[in-house]
């Protein structure tokens, strides 16, 4: 048996990528980071703090939650499985691209906006 199971909190970087492609397929790109916070070991050495940026790709209804609702700076959780692709670039060289591709999305975010669905403060979409 094997797992493949990716859990994040974190802060969006910058606006979402919303594509709308044909049959009304639609699809989101945002950058989450998450960041572990600066601390000192025992033996007195300080470990600094390490940011790390995770693209994340949504698919379908989360991807439509994502265009109305999801915004640079906002706490989001996901849920979903790892993925590499590898392409060549114009030069001709092997470039890998890690996604995290979202099953579930929650919104922690506080909005007092009217961008909000007034129906539910906290919302989870999968």
């Amino acid at each position: 048996m094997s797992v493949n199971k990716v859990i994040l909190i974190g802060n969006v970087g910058k606006e979402p990528d919303v594509k709308h492609l044909d049959r009304n397929v639609v699809v989101a790109n945002l950058v989450l980071a998450t960041t572990e916070r600066s601390y000192t070991l025992q033996n007195g050495t300080q470990v600094p703090e390490r940011t790390e940026w995770h693209n994340v790709v949504l698919w379908g209804g989360l991807a439509e939650v994502a265009e109305r609702y999801v915004h640079k700076g906002d706490r989001i959780y996901i849920e979903g499985k790892i993925r590499t692709n590898s392409y060549e670039d114009q030069n001709g060289i092997r470039r890998y691209r890690t996604e995290i591709l979202a099953e579930t999305m929650d919104m922690l975010s506080s909005r007092n906006s009217s961008s909000a669905p007034a129906s539910d403060a906290s919302p989870s979409y999968q």
